[in-house]
């Protein structure tokens, strides 16, 4: 198997985020979101990030900084979003130009997904595709996503199976076995497999709160599928499981209860700053605070001063100056000095200063 993260878009939803920087590779809990998807595969699986011209530089700083042999980037060749490949036209790219002739775990690089990716490993069958779904329980919400929809049979907890293994001795190689089981293998509470009946990409009235999350398992056998789809589709990474489904092949669902995150505006990215920082403030062992006051949720990024302030709920990015400042629901990109200012939710452009 090899995985393949997509990390490619311009996140124009983010800006001044990420009008320089792309946004899998914002902060979240102290590193970078890409880093937290990494971390979660297995060491032995060989891992592309795919990306853009535009943000390759940070891409290639971000890799130097991971401590993984088997870690690649690949850049496309466009700097605006109307030249891109598409998110499902680049992965075919890659298939054709490496030959791939394994499994692909195909993932999307702005996601924070809270489950075990060994548990998902663990519950593919060899030559069924699956994907990862999470029950967001908001029709309306659900819209803007792909929805899953489950055969009657399974409740998203799949049918009498075999157990995963503890964690510790003997995962690795029940997960390098690929187990062949008769039945969907069922992991810990909150996670289960099921049939998928249908898939409807960003529908206008959704049928279901389960969504999918961007995590997905295609078999070596249905990379042909994927190809020929991907022609007309270049943009429908989602639409490969309607595909799939018409062709009469098989998908599976992965069902999970832990925190996914997907991190696609302020709002968004502030909530799951909320989520995840939910004890002690993050403060960078190179930065400073002296005289002031944390509340809720912070994080202070590296190289950074913040002196007489109080945050709430507040994320700082490195080498910033704070100085008898008051912010709530905030978020300061690189290199910002405020002196003297009361801000609530605020969003700064790196090297934005404020004072009275």
């Amino acid at each position: 198997m090899k995985a393949f993260i997509l990390a490619g878009g311009f996140a124009t939803r983010l800006w001044p985020l990420t009008e320089h920087r792309a946004k899998p590779l914002l902060p979240l809990a102290g590193k970078p979101i890409l880093s937290h998807l990494v971390e979660k595969i297995p060491a032995e699986i060989p891992v592309t990030v795919s990306t853009n011209a535009v943000f390759a530089e940070g891409f290639s700083t971000w890799k130097r900084g991971m401590n993984r042999a088997n870690l690649e980037i690949v850049v496309e060749d466009t700097k605006k979003d109307d030249h891109k490949l598409g998110a499902l036209g680049a992965t075919a790219k890659w298939i054709s130009e490496t030959g791939l002739t394994e499994d692909l775990l195909l993932l999307t690089g702005d996601n924070y997904l809270g489950f075990s990716m060994e548990d998902f490993l663990v519950a593919y069958r060899p030559g069924t595709p699956l994907l990862a779904a999470y029950d967001i329980k908001d029709r309306a919400k659900a819209s803007v996503f792909g929805t899953v929809i489950l055969k009657a049979s399974s409740s998203g907890m799949g049918p009498p199976s075999p157990t995963l293994p503890p964690m510790g001795e003997g995962r690795s190689e029940t997960i390098n076995k690929k187990i062949n089981s008769p039945l969907p293998p069922r992991g810990r509470a909150g996670v289960g497999v099921g049939a998928v009946l249908a898939f409807e990409e960003k529908p206008a009235q959704a049928k279901t709160s389960l969504v999918s999350t961007g995590c997905s398992i295609i078999p070596k056998g249905c990379l042909s599928v994927l190809l020929d789809f991907a022609k007309s589709h270049p943009d429908n990474v989602g639409g490969i499981f309607e595909e799939f489904l018409r062709r009469g092949i098989p998908v599976e669902c992965f069902t999970f209860t832990e925190p996914w995150l997907d991190i696609g505006s302020f709002p968004a990215y502030l909530e799951a700053h909320r989520l995840l920082v939910s004890g002690p403030p993050i403060v960078h062992p190179e930065s400073r605070v002296e005289g002031s006051t944390l509340k809720g949720s912070i994080v202070v990024g590296a190289r950074s001063k913040v002196i007489d302030s109080t945050l709430a709920d507040t994320m700082i990015f490195d080498d910033c100056i704070l100085e008898d400042c008051v912010l709530r629901d905030c978020i300061m990109d690189e290199g910002c000095v405020l002196k003297g200012v009361d801000l609530n939710g605020k969003m700064l452009r790196a090297g934005t200063w404020l004072e009275p």
